[in-house]
């Protein structure tokens, strides 16, 4: 596993778009809301473009910029060949690397910014990561028509998009080191448990990290994972105490703060939206953190490979941020 040090990455801004269900949830701070899940368009996959669009018109509005202003877009999504984001910026003329690490992307998204800003040639890079309830239960489970029985380890995926804005001028939020994940396998089969395949993962990650930096959990302010919900979030400390001999009390997982109890969404939310959502809109707004750890969770399965009877491997990682 490989931990990388930065002088020079700093996260500039961000912008945030919601669905109707986050909008009613713990968070009012998000950027923009949207009152239906078709967003004025005539299906989910559309209307999960408009929001990518929307978020980065937005941020370059808010920044003064303009597209020959970004070298480069480095983003993904849940969708097949990560669809969305490939359409989405079909007619923004700008450099774009695609990525997937499923619900982990956001983070890869940074350690890839992170690594062309070390670059002295690359200047203003902006990440895109989105998900839509609709498009993505419908991929990944059932169509939400269907009116599949959910059990109480399923997340609900997050509708959100986030655009963030990375540079190598000197601003409020550093990125300090990386390590980047590797792909664990626990031989889970349960596709409806996704806490239970990741959690593994994420406690590697945060242990290799904590390793090759030379550090422990007391270092940072607060850990925040990305979507393992309450079952996973419950995993993850169990693994941790037991194989790594390692409490966690400074844990945050964002699946599990997005949502209300009342909206039942079982085990809480999932999707890549779910950690920057949070990071943005609520931990980044609370002055007390000042060291933050992030930790990408993903869940590498496929339809057909779990219709095939196949285990599911994960992949978490990790991203240290100082807030100056």
């Amino acid at each position: 596993m490989a931990s990388l040090k930065y002088n020079n990455c700093y996260i500039k801004d961000s912008f945030s778009v919601v669905g109707p269900m986050e909008k009613m949830g713990q968070i009012k701070s998000y950027d923009m809301a949207i009152n239906d899940y078709y967003f004025g368009e005539k299906t989910f996959e559309k209307a999960e473009v408009k929001m990518q669009r929307t978020a980065i018109d937005n941020i370059l509005i808010k920044n003064n910029l303009t597209h020959s202003n970004i070298d480069v877009i480095v983003g993904g999504d849940l969708f097949n060949q990560i669809g969305i984001t490939s359409t989405a910026l079909e007619n923004y003329n700008i450099s774009f690397l695609g990525t997937y690490s499923a619900c982990a992307t956001f983070v890869e998204n940074l350690i890839i910014s992170a690594n062309l800003l070390s670059n002295k040639t690359i200047k203003k890079v902006l990440t895109i990561t989105s998900a839509h309830n609709l498009t993505a239960e419908k991929q990944f489970r059932y169509p939400v028509e269907y009116g599949s029985p959910k059990h109480k380890s399923n997340t609900f995926t997050a509708t959100g998009c986030v655009a963030c804005l990375l540079t190598n001028e000197v601003n409020k939020v550093r990125i300090e080191s990386a390590t980047i994940g590797q792909v664990i396998n626990m031989g889970i089969k349960d596709v409806n448990n996704m806490g239970a395949v990741m959690a593994p993962a994420a406690a590697s990650s945060i242990v290799k990290h904590l390793q090759e930096t030379k550090r422990d959990t007391n270092y940072y302010d607060i850990i925040l994972t990305g979507d393992l919900g309450n079952v996973g979030s419950e995993i993850l400390k169990e693994y941790m105490n037991i194989n790594y001999k390692i409490k966690l009390k400074n844990h945050m997982d964002a699946g599990m703060q997005i949502y209300t109890e009342s909206q039942d969404v079982n085990a809480g939310s999932s999707g890549p939206a779910s950690l920057p959502l949070v990071l943005f809109n609520k931990v980044l707004k609370n002055k007390k953190y000042k060291k933050i750890l992030i930790v990408g969770t993903g869940s590498l399965h496929t339809p057909t490979l779990v219709n095939q009877k196949n285990t599911i491997g994960a992949i978490a990682h990790v991203v240290s941020l100082e807030v100056l």
